[in-house]
C-alpha cells in the first residue's frame, strides 16, 4: 500500500496533534479521500519521518495525531550543488523536481550571459517560493526527509564571489570539457556543478568560471538540452561517487 507523505513546515513531535496546511488537507480529504483512522507520514525536513493518523477529516480541515518518529538515512554521502542557469517555463520546475529526486543538496538558480529569463524582485520571490514547493513535493514522492536548500536567483558573478574555499570540487558542464565523471575525486565537501541555460554558457561565463577554479565536465559526444544536461550529470555522479 502506498505511503502518503506530507511536508509540514513546522516543528513536529510524537504525542502531539496539529491541523495540516490547507492545501495539504484539501489534497488528503478531497483528492485522496482519506478519512478518520487513515495513516499518514509527516516530515518537516529535519531528517525524520513522523507516523501520524487522521483524527478529524473535514472538507477544509484535516487534523492528525503524531504517534512516532523515525530517523531517515537516505541522503547521498556526496553533497552536490546544482547551479542551474534559469530555464524558461516548466523546464525549471522539471529540473528542480528531478534534481531533488536525485539527491541534490543545494540548487542555485543563476542568471548568466545568455539567460533568456528576466525576473524582477517580486517575480523572483514568487518563483523561489514555487520552486521550494516543487522540491517539497519531490521529497514527498521520493522519500527524502531533508529538503534541498534552494537559494534566491542571482547572477553568476555574485554567486562566484560568495563561494567559500571549502574544498568542494568545482565543475562546469561543457561540451569541450576535459574531465569525465568516472575520473573525478571528491572530498568531504562534495562538488559544485554549473549548467548553462537554453543557450549554454557564454564566453564571459566560462572565463569567470575558469578564473574561479572550475574545470570543464563532459558527458559524451552529444549536446544535451539544459533540462537534460544537469540531471544526466547528477545521475552519473551519484551512481559513480555517491549512492553506491
Amino acid at each position: 500500500m502506498r505511503t502518503i507523505r506530507i511536508h509540514v513546515d513546522e516543528p513536529l513531535a510524537p504525542a502531539t496533534e496539529l491541523s495540516l496546511p490547507p492545501q495539504a488537507g484539501e489534497h488528503v480529504a478531497r483528492v485522496l479521500r482519506l478519512g478518520e483512522g487513515a495513516p499518514l507520514v509527516l516530515f518537516n525536513g529535519d531528517g525524520h519521518d513522523y507516523a501520524a493518523v487522521i483524527i478529524q477529516a473535514g472538507k477544509r480541515d484535516v487534523r492528525v495525531r503524531i504517534d512516532d518518529r523515525q530517523a531517515i538515512a537516505n541522503e547521498s554521502p556526496l553533497p552536490l550543488t546544482l547551479a542551474q542557469g534559469v530555464a524558461r517555463g516548466e523546464k525549471m520546475d522539471l529540473i528542480v523536481q528531478k534534481a531533488t529526486e536525485l539527491g541534490v543538496a543545494r540548487i542555485v538558480p543563476l542568471l548568466t550571459e545568455r539567460s533568456e529569463v528576466r525576473l524582477d524582485p517580486a517575480r523572483a520571490e514568487k518563483r523561489l517560493a514555487h520552486w521550494r514547493a516543487v522540491a517539497a513535493s519531490a521529497c514527498e514522492q521520493s522519500g527524502r526527509a531533508r529538503l534541498p536548500l534552494i537559494l534566491p536567483t542571482q547572477s553568476i558573478e555574485a554567486w562566484l564571489a560568495s563561494l567559500p574555499q571549502d574544498g568542494a570540487l568545482r565543475l562546469a558542464l561543457l561540451p569541450e570539457g576535459d574531465q569525465a565523471p568516472r575520473g573525478l575525486a571528491f572530498g568531504p565537501a562534495g562538488g559544485l556543478l554549473v549548467v548553462g541555460p537554453e543557450g549554454g554558457l557564454g564566453e564571459r561565463d566560462v572565463a569567470s568560471l575558469t578564473g574561479a577554479g572550475f574545470a570543464g565536465l563532459r558527458l559524451g559526444p552529444r549536446i544535451l538540452r539544459t533540462e537534460t544536461a544537469g540531471l544526466a550529470a547528477l545521475a552519473a555522479l551519484q551512481a559513480l561517487h555517491g549512492d553506491i
